[in-house]
């Protein structure tokens, strides 16, 4: 299998980790954000997952499928719940920064999950996607160059809505 250069090393699918592939600058919600406020921040973010942390520990991930499925109602219902409730109960996997990338690939597959929370000792410090795999089978891994970070909900949506005009007016 021909091999692509990632940080002046020849690698191949086989021998790339997690850790040289993932997504390592995060935009995250924590578990009482709204789904108005996780669906917001995906659209701006241009992002497909969401983390939900606490800190730095994982939660869950949420998706753009998952907050669709479960919309009902209009902005009020939407920003008066929390995306916590939307998680689920099925055990998320997580992986380490060393798990070598067709380890990944398999748990994705077996789980039936389209991205995977990578921990350390800290807590979530990446998040692997089909995207990042995809890219680095197609030798377009790019090797990470500065630290990770993670950003939690940067500005807090409230739904304006219309209310009866107590003055009689319209």
């Amino acid at each position: 299998m021909a091999g692509h250069l990632v940080a002046g090393e020849i690698m191949t699918v086989e021998t790339l980790t997690v850790g040289q592939v993932m997504s390592r600058v995060l935009v995250a919600v924590k578990p009482g954000e709204s789904p108005l406020m996780a669906w917001e921040l995906m659209r701006r973010a241009g992002v497909h997952h969401l983390p939900v942390v606490d800190g730095r520990h994982v939660l869950g991930i949420l998706t753009r499928e998952r907050i669709a499925a479960s919309w009902s109602g209009g902005p009020q219902e939407q920003s008066s719940r929390p995306v916590r409730a939307l998680l689920g109960c099925e055990q998320v996997p997580r992986v380490r920064q060393d798990t070598p990338l067709t380890r990944v690939a398999a748990l994705m597959l077996d789980a039936g999950c389209d991205a995977v929370p990578v921990v350390s000792g800290d807590g979530l410090v990446g998040l692997v996607t089909v995207r990042d795999v995809l890219s680095a089978v197609a030798g377009r891994a790019r090797p990470a160059t500065e630290p990770g970070e993670i950003v939690t909900g940067m500005f807090h949506l409230e739904p304006v809505l219309p209310h009866d005009n107590p003055m009689g007016g319209a």
